[in-house]
């Protein structure tokens, strides 16, 4: 009891010193006002009276070696593409959801909303957060969910965990313990209302089971979890079965009511788009989500959407897309020199590509945040100009009179004019044509390899290496397996990589992995063009403590601005729409502004059984 007390005061008198106004809610904007208030009792796009049974049968492309989603070793489901999309993983249920990639909100840009905590404090200098457990959190086997899992886990993701999470984590000065539902982050900087996001998300890992186990080991044994799923049966590399757990703490909670609707998920992983879409026209699974244009345009007109059994979707969204280009390795001297950039990016031809290619289904990507109001478009004007003056001397002149802009053709192949100003260019930075090849002062010829982890990218690109070989440059495709394309991507073993980096509604610490100079040596990153630059840190230390999404917006822009002056990726294309085709035994509400929302579908009563 005197303990109790003890830390009451400590408290109490921390707070007092830390910030006169101390704010206890439900939930976290980190700007403005939360959409839902303290009573709410389900999300506006769900059905909270859904039916649960039944099996959904859905699909991962690739391929995986661990269930332990965590560490840096191993290829876990969670990273497959389409996987979190349907609302399962295998990782440990968060202190809050709504930002992250566990739960993600369907109506909300930057908001979150207690899971395993029933409510947050924090201080109006945002220096401290306070999260109050829910008693009766449990992890599966029954056991309390305790600050002290809270703790474990994050001073075992630090040490031990991915360098994404100790990245995220780093800003982190001191966990107190409060009681067993009570903890308190103490942070080494105030001003960072996005890292109170970044807290909610970190992951509940159950100390009793790790304790005496290798965290950082492969495994295909489902680690012990607390979220509406376990995992029952692992197929290494090809299956997973998940169910949902009957008695799960938290089904009636307003963030999980009227969502993980199927008593059963299974999980079948193929490696070949083609195969795996045969499959579905076969009827062995319940929802394909469409990336290929060419197949999306052609590739419909099977009996099963003839008669209505199948039906075809294409739904505009609000979410802001992945950057998805052609990143060059800067710690390559080949990319040094930005002219060199510029001009390779001058050879790619995206409109022959789409008409040719994609039935003219995508947009050309002129933004590392695409369809999003962080976009760099214009001039720089206002809090965005402000941001970048101090370092006018050493950013491009044209940056502040000239709108980015990427070449544009006629669909027919790339014009005389735009070859010869990437030859200039090539020659600014010491690349001069030798007979039919570009040479250096010292002989070297421009020669550089495309990594590819997917062989129906071959299509897409090998145009681009014919491109480049008709100015003299020496390039080639190299498709390699999964495992060989992680480890060589982990240590920077590549020239030039097609690559996505997936955006957020409010860009944050995975902004710090993606582009500052911290990044560059830690292997593992996400620094894949090893961008080493000090205006990008600084717009970076700008971006994470703005404190109104105004002053965030303006830190965004200048941040892409002022990537895409530097010419470290060739933009590829977007949607803003999904794709996807699913089965006409299955229903939904609607689907929201900023996620997909397969979380929230439930299988039509006069189907379960069937």
């Amino acid at each position: 009891m005197k303990r109790a007390l003890l830390l009451l005061l400590i408290s109490l008198a921390f707070s007092s010193t830390a910030s006169a106004t101390i704010t206890e809610s439900h939930g976290y904007a980190q700007f403005g006002t939360l959409k839902y208030p303290a009573r709410f009792t389900h999300f506006d796009w769900v059905n909270p009276q859904a039916p649960k049974g039944g099996t959904l049968r859905v699909m991962a492309f690739g391929t995986f070696d661990t269930v332990n989603p965590y560490t840096f070793k191993g290829t876990s489901p969670v990273t497959t593409a389409n996987f979190l999309q349907y609302g399962i993983n295998e990782l440990n249920e968060p202190l809050m959801v709504g930002t992250g990639q566990y739960s993600p909100s369907g109506d909300e840009p930057a908001s979150s909303y207690g899971l395993i905590a029933q409510s947050v404090e924090y201080s109006e200098d945002r220096s401290w957060v306070v999260f109050n457990l829910r008693p009766e959190a449990r992890f599966h086997d029954g056991t309390p969910i305790t600050t002290y899992d809270v703790a474990f886990s994050y001073r075992l993701l630090l040490k031990d965990g991915h360098p994404l999470y100790r990245t995220a984590l780093q800003e982190v000065l001191r966990v107190d313990i409060l009681n067993k539902q009570r903890i308190r982050f103490v942070l080494k900087r105030s001003g960072n209302p996005l890292l109170i996001l970044r807290l909610g998300e970190l992951p509940v890992l159950p100390q009793h089971y790790w304790k005496d186990r290798d965290f950082k080991a492969t495994t295909f044994d489902p680690p012990l979890g607390s979220g509406p799923y376990r995992i029952t049966s692992v197929t290494p590399g090809r299956q997973l079965i998940f169910e949902r757990v009957k008695d799960y703490w938290g089904k009636d909670l307003p963030v999980n009511r009227g969502k993980y609707n199927f008593d059963r998920m299974a999980v079948e992983f193929y490696r070949d788009s083609d195969v795996a879409f045969e499959a579905f026209k076969a009827g062995e699974f319940d929802i394909y989500i469409e990336h290929q244009a060419k197949n999306w345009a052609n590739g419909y007109n099977f009996p099963a959407i003839r008669r209505g059994d199948v039906i075809k979707a294409q739904v505009a969204h609000q979410i802001p897309t992945q950057s998805q280009g052609l990143f060059m390795n800067t710690r390559r001297a080949t990319f040094a020199d930005v002219k060199t950039r510029e001009a390779l990016g001058l050879m790619f031809d995206f409109e022959w590509t789409n008409h040719a290619l994609f039935s003219n289904a995508y947009k050309r990507t002129t933004s590392y945040y695409p369809n999003s109001e962080f976009s760099a478009t214009g001039l720089p004007v206002g809090h965005e100009w402000l941001m970048l003056k101090p370092y006018k001397d050493q950013l491009p002149a044209k940056l502040f009179t000239e709108p980015f802009t990427l070449p544009h053709t006629d669909g027919r192949g790339i014009p005389r004019e735009t070859m010869r100003k990437a030859l200039a260019l090539l020659a600014e930075a010491g690349w001069k044509l030798n007979g039919q090849r570009l040479q250096n002062a010292d002989g070297q010829t421009l020669r550089f390899e495309l990594l590819l982890v997917n062989p129906n990218l071959e299509r897409l690109y090998q145009p681009y290496i014919e491109n480049l070989k008709s100015i003299g440059i020496e390039a080639r495709l190299r498709t390699v397996d999964r495992a060989q394309y992680k480890q060589r991507l982990d240590q920077f073993d590549f020239d030039m990589v097609s690559m996505t980096l997936g955006q957020t509604l409010s860009p944050g610490l995975e902004q710090w992995q993606y582009f500052h100079s911290s990044q560059v040596g830690v292997k593992g990153s996400k620094n894949y063009a090893g961008i080493d630059s000090p205006v990008v840190d600084h717009l970076l230390e700008q971006l994470l403590a703005a404190r109104t999404r105004d002053e965030q917006v303006a830190a965004g822009k200048a941040l892409d601005r002022v990537l895409l002056w530097q010419h470290y990726m060739i933009p590829n294309w977007y949607l803003n729409y999904h794709r996807l085709a699913y089965r006409n035994r299955l229903a939904f509400v609607t689907t929201p502004p900023y996620t997909l929302g397969l979380s929230a579908w439930w299988l039509k009563s006069s189907e379960k059984d069937r």
